[in-house]
């Protein structure tokens, strides 16, 4: 398999995340999202993933973007070890903060996002980070109170054992960290975060540890 990456990307951050826990070799192939002006733009990437967004990830003669699609098939063709409750309630749960993140929060953070701000509509750098701030203090409030008040919260943002919830859980908390976002009010993601931490699959996907980090 091969992941069309970017080291900072949280969507392909996920991925990796997903791949590791999975125990899945894969080549990756960095797209600077900024150098030669995207390379994610170029015509040889649009041919592979017309969205020219990360990430894609190439398994034979499929090519899929869309980290959450992605996620799925990796889930239903190497189920073990899950990634996705055994309950139809408990999967529900998970997708739902999933989505909550990969949905809600992370595309009105998105990097193509912020450069129109700046760039098209004229924004100042820092009117652009409070916009930032601004959407993920909305969408940290909401997820922080639908993982505290619910029983099925365990180590991880579903039990004891990580699933999609927490692979979308992580990279978004780095890049509120890299905006300067306030964590106080969300002791339960920082917890659950720190839990993921600890585990080699979340250490071996993040951003500092990639090929292309800078």
């Amino acid at each position: 398999m091969k992941l069309y990456s970017y080291f900072r990307s949280s969507a392909a951050y996920r991925v990796r995340i997903a791949l590791n826990l999975k125990g899945l070799a894969y080549e990756t192939v960095p797209v600077h999202l900024l150098k030669d002006g995207g390379q994610q733009l170029s015509d040889s990437y649009r041919s592979l993933n017309p969205t020219a967004l990360v990430p894609t990830l190439v398994d034979g003669d499929l090519a899929v973007g869309q980290s959450m699609a992605i996620l799925e098939y990796l889930e239903e063709t190497h189920p073990a070890p899950t990634l996705l409750p055994a309950d139809a309630k408990g999967r529900a749960r998970v997708r739902a903060i999933a989505q909550t993140i990969a949905c809600d929060i992370h595309p009105l953070n998105n990097l193509r996002v912020l450069k129109y701000l700046k760039h098209e509509m004229g924004v100042g750098e820092e009117a652009k980070n409070e916009w930032y701030r601004h959407w993920i203090a909305q969408g940290l409030s909401a997820l922080e109170a639908m993982l505290a008040a619910s029983p099925e919260t365990g180590r991880y943002c579903h039990g004891d054992q990580p699933t999609f919830a927490d692979l979308c859980l992580v990279p978004q908390l780095f890049n509120a960290r890299r905006f300067g976002c306030d964590e106080s009010a969300y002791p339960t993601i920082v917890r659950i975060d720190a839990e993921c931490a600890g585990l080699a699959a979340f250490q071996q996907a993040a951003p500092a540890n990639q090929p292309d980090s800078e």
